[in-house]
């Protein structure tokens, strides 16, 4: 039962860290180096995230800069970035890429805000599903005569507790990118 409880609290955990990335993908007016993890750009033939082929840096507060460490991947990178959904234009000096972050609208921020927020709930259902998998193992190891009815009921109770934890994490990590979304 101990291996039913700790597996189910490392799936939750692996969707709150997976909630987290999300998260910092997310344009939010301020420039984030998080919002270029997710573009690849062709590197001799093998696609590979902007990271590991350029040194992406804040300059200033919304302006990302992309110095790529083989310049001849410059006119990639840039198109890389065009295709992708973050919607800004890098201007190119020849040596390096600035991606300048416009403002945003209150409208754009709203936006934003129920995106996070939908992107929290479904998070919750994940664990929700991840804590019901969990109690139908162990009344299936209750069943097989595994375990006592007092293990069942305990082990129920462990789920549901690191459930209601991990539900607690993702509205404290929800209402901080919240904050950080109306707060620019």
């Amino acid at each position: 039962m101990k291996n039913v409880i700790d597996k189910t609290k490392e799936k939750m955990h692996r969707r709150i860290e997976h909630l987290e990335s999300e998260y910092a993908s997310i344009r939010a007016g301020r420039a984030n180096p998080g919002v270029l993890d997710k573009v690849t750009v062709n590197y001799y033939g093998t696609p590979t995230p902007v990271n590991q082929v350029a040194a992406v840096s804040v300059t200033e507060a919304r302006t990302l800069v992309v110095q790529p460490w083989d310049v001849s991947l410059l006119k990639e990178l840039e198109r890389a970035i065009q295709m992708s959904d973050i919607g800004i234009n890098p201007q190119n000096d020849g040596k390096v890429l600035r991606l300048i972050f416009p403002p945003l609208t209150e409208e754009r921020r709203k936006d934003i805000v129920k995106d996070v927020n939908k992107m929290a709930e479904d998070t919750k259902v994940q664990i929700r599903n991840a804590r019901r998998e969990a109690i139908e193992k162990i009344k299936a190891l209750k069943k097989s005569g595994e375990i006592t009815e007092d293990d069942q009921k305990d082990g129920e109770k462990k789920i549901q507790d690191i459930t209601d934890k991990c539900a607690k994490e993702v509205d404290a990590l929800s209402s901080k990118k919240q904050k950080e979304i109306m707060a620019i």
